[in-house]
């Protein structure tokens, strides 16, 4: 297990302690079942009640969604649609013609239009997130290129993880523990986008929004959430 170094291990949610502890893996591949990853790193550190979260771009990887950016083809429409996305301080997201392609897959092009409608409007009116808001959760899971440290993924597009909430509901038949699967960057952006029914989403995102996995190359991809007692 590990520690971040931007962040306290020990956190308090309505009064009570919680100890978060990232475990660090291997780079994980789209070989690897997330299953037998949790059974090799994290299974042998976790205790009764505890939670494991578990970052929704590794995730992605054990999928085979880290497409490398030699294999995008990029229409057109990607292009055009691309340069117009606002840019956020978290990365470039939709913002690179690759990824925009990825999103135009994921979704559909009607959608996407629809999305790009949408979002142009808003702006008009002075509101953000429209755009994600309409095309939904797997368009706004797409991480760009360059957003990965980890080599061999620094020049793939990821997108969101298929099915996170069967996952969870799957690994926590498994091995009788809870799991969240987590979107989460260093600014303050939380989101469980998938979760065993024992998990509720506003605490687990409160508990883990100071992000104690980090964002670099700390290879941890689960992080356990334990009550601390004294």
């Amino acid at each position: 297990m590990s520690y971040s170094k931007k962040t306290e291990p020990v956190v308090t949610h309505w009064g009570v302690r919680f100890e978060r502890i990232p475990v660090k893996t291997k780079i994980l591949t789209p070989q690897d079942k997330i299953s037998d990853i949790i059974k090799e790193y994290a299974l042998p550190l976790m205790k009764p009640g505890d939670i494991l979260t578990i970052s929704e771009s590794p995730l992605a990887i054990t999928q085979g969604r880290a497409i490398p950016v030699s294999e995008i083809r990029v229409s057109p429409l990607a292009k055009l649609l691309s340069r117009y996305v606002a840019k956020v301080p978290y990365g470039i997201g939709l913002g690179a013609p690759t990824s925009m392609q990825c999103a135009i897959e994921e979704t559909g092009i009607m959608r996407i239009l629809f999305a790009a409608f949408i979002g142009a409007i808003g702006k008009l009116l002075g509101r953000k997130g429209d755009f994600y808001r309409v095309a939904g959760m797997q368009a706004a899971l797409i991480d760009a290129a360059t957003t990965s440290p980890v080599p061999p993924y620094t020049d793939t597009v990821i997108k969101g993880p298929k099915n996170p909430q069967q996952i969870c509901e799957d690994l926590h038949s498994e091995f009788g523990y809870e799991f969240a699967v987590m979107d989460i960057n260093d600014i303050g952006g939380c989101w469980m986008i998938g979760g065993s029914k024992g998990v509720s989403k506003h605490f687990i995102e409160s508990v883990m929004k100071d992000n104690p996995q980090g964002q670099g190359d700390e290879l941890t991809p689960f992080c356990i959430v334990r009550r601390v007692d004294n």
